[in-house]
């Protein structure tokens, strides 16, 4: 599908890739990793012609289509589910074409609208959209109306949807909670096209992806299976260099033994030559240097704190209207390692405020040791560093006394080196702004870390230094992130925010994540009813005996609902016959132009109306079973 073949690039003073060459398997899901700034996204931009080629070639099919999410959509006020269908060109000009084709064209155009299913496109985008996070009345609302980290969603939902031939995604988690994240693990599984996919996020890539590209030094080496298998065969090939090294290095040093003892004898000179000759053949060899990351520092308080830190009792929290957390009962102790779930905007962010002592209680009591020191950081942090701020003056006023030697050891500490410490933060990349914050934040040693989405700019290499660190901190955690890996290796007790509350999850992250692809999956059958749905954890308990329900509301929405059905059933009929009458097309094109869209119309109300007719249905009978 792609081919990549003697790829090199040089910018900003240094060289991206140096002869690199590498071909993808058609229909591939290939995770692109490596370090941050050794050029993955530099890549993108090559393969999308947003950069000029230094040497080398990038090779697709002429009829290759290429999708990327590079940018939020722009704030418009074209309706958010009209904006999802505009991403399929070829449906869009088609249906556009309707209303100026010549009668005979016609029948080519329904056809070929038929062949690429136009009609199924409202569900289907609508299913995507359901699966991250948007709701059923979302649909309707302006572009405008949504803030930029939605957009980006926006933007995602598009590419899938349009669904191109080869898909270039940059970090796509990082803008998604927990529960997209799944989604969109799963969704990629499936994708039917080629696939290139940044991240470092390990389950996405250990999951979705059948292929790892590994970015290193100007070179690309492609690996088959997940990132697992990758880590294993990098193993293995340094083992086999090491080997190789260490088997040349041991030749090398007979033949030069040789060479030391008989060079200066008549007799021995040719043979003296010929061992020289050969050493001078052999191929050089290099030590194998493993790469370092530097450790996160993350210093435990000194004086652990008497229980509990925190304790909340029928709290309500909110910003003057009406709460958005309500009757919280919730206890947190200094051994506590909490994994906060939830989707966006169910107040996982609002908590995170209220324990860091950002927000007070509206009503009900919360009791805090009045010598608890939090360390709080959340990603909008790194959105609003000064740019024109060095790491220097950043350290400098945070150690007012201290002196510089010992500022700028400790920023070597955080790994920022004596070139990095006067760099202003708009030349660091996101992973070094982030590990200077997730270090500032832990410097004083506090008793309490709330991380929301520490993880989002971090390498795998990184993560994994933050694990350790977090592994070996002995105060409390609230961790809120979508690295399922990070979550599983850290928390200890999960908690939901769902539904205008928090309470503790009954399960570990492999039930949270089945919990959240089964609701994806019933979003694929019914997104209009998903959407709207509330999430709810599992039952910690087996349901007691319950008192008989009414079902007369039931039956009459399900027997409402099956009416609705019959009509627009009938409704496309009607259409359908006048459509089959080839003299519609001939005398009468405008007609039969409109004629197509309210096929499509009718064909969507169809579609909703069988959603609803099931959803009341099963309503009905489960509350019948019940009764």
């Amino acid at each position: 599908m792609l081919q990549i073949k003697d790829l090199t690039f040089d910018a900003w003073g240094r060289r991206f890739f140096d002869q690199a060459t590498v071909s993808l398997p058609k229909d591939a899901k290939v995770g692109l990793v490596g370090r941050n700034g050794v050029g993955k996204s530099t890549l993108f931009k090559l393969i999308l012609n947003q950069l000029v080629l230094g040497a080398g070639e990038i090779g697709l099919p002429k009829t290759a289509r290429i999708g990327s999410v590079d940018q939020e959509h722009p704030a418009t006020p074209i309706p958010l589910l009209e904006t999802v269908l505009a991403a399929d060109v070829e449906r869009a000009r088609l249906l556009s074409s309707l209303d100026t084709a010549e009668p005979e064209d016609l029948g080519d155009i329904y056809s070929r609208l038929i062949e690429i299913d136009a009609d199924r496109a409202p569900s289907r985008a609508a299913e995507i959209l359901a699966g991250l996070g948007f709701s059923n009345a979302d649909l309707a609302r302006p572009m405008a109306e949504f803030s930029g980290g939605w957009r980006m969603r926006v933007a995602l939902a598009a590419s899938l949807f349009a669904a191109p031939d080869l898909l270039l995604l940059d970090e796509p988690t990082n803008y998604l909670d927990l529960e997209g994240a799944l989604w969109l693990e799963a969704r990629l599984q499936k994708y039917p096209h080629t696939a290139m996919v940044i991240s470092h996020d390990r389950e996405l890539l250990d999951n979705s992806m059948d292929h790892i590209l590994h970015l290193k030094d100007g070179k690309l080496d492609l690996y088959s299976g997940g990132y697992d298998s990758f880590e294993r065969q990098v193993t293995e090939k340094l083992r086999l260099q090491e080997a190789m090294r260490t088997k040349i290095e041991a030749k090398r040093a007979h033949m030069q033994s040789f060479v030391d003892r008989f060079g200066a004898k008549a007799s021995k000179a040719t043979q003296a030559q010929s061992r020289l000759k050969m050493i001078a053949k052999l191929p050089p060899v290099s030590n194998i240097i493993e790469d370092r990351v530097a450790p996160f520092s993350l210093p435990s308080p000194e004086r652990p704190l008497p229980p509990p830190l925190i304790r909340l009792e029928v709290a309500n929290v909110g910003y003057g209207g009406p709460p958005i957390l309500r009757k919280l009962n919730l206890r947190l102790d200094i051994d506590d390692r909490i994994g906060l779930l939830g989707v966006n905007g169910a107040g996982k962010s609002t908590f995170a405020k209220l324990v860091a002592g950002a927000l007070d209680v509206e009503t009900g009591t919360l009791l805090r040791s009045s010598r608890l020191k939090v360390g709080w950081f959340h990603q909008h942090q790194i959105e609003a560093m000064d740019p024109t701020d060095t790491p220097l003056e950043i350290i400098r006023r945070a150690m007012p006394q201290a002196p510089e030697s010992q500022r700028r050891s400790k920023l070597a500490q955080f790994g920022l080196g004596y070139e990095k410490v006067e760099t202003t933060v708009a030349n660091l990349s996101g992973g070094e702004r982030a590990r200077l914050l997730l270090n500032m934040v832990a410097m004083e040693a506090p008793h309490l870390l709330i991380l929301d989405e520490p993880t989002n700019h971090l390498d795998i290499d990184s993560r994994r230094a933050l694990l350790d660190a977090l592994n070996d901190y002995e105060g409390a955690v609230i961790l809120i992130t979508h690295d399922r890996s990070l979550m599983e290796l850290v928390a200890d007790r999960l908690w939901l925010a769902a539904d205008g509350g928090i309470e503790p999850f009954d399960g570990d992250m492999e039930d949270y994540a089945k919990f959240v692809l089964d609701r994806a999956r019933v979003a694929a059958r019914a997104p209009t009813q998903v959407a709207a749905a509330p999430v709810v954890a599992p039952p910690a308990a087996p349901p007691v005996a319950r008192t008989k329900v009414p079902t007369g509301t039931a039956r009459r929405r399900a027997e409402a609902a099956e009416a609705a059905l019959g009509r627009a059933t009938s409704a496309l009929a009607e259409i359908d016959a006048k459509l089959t009458d080839p003299a519609v097309f001939v005398k009468e094109p405008a007609k039969a132009a409109e004629l197509g869209r309210r096929r499509d119309t009718a064909q969507a109300t169809i579609e909703a109306a069988e959603q609803e007719w099931l959803a009341a249905q099963e309503a009905y009978e489960a509350l019948t079973a019940d009764s």
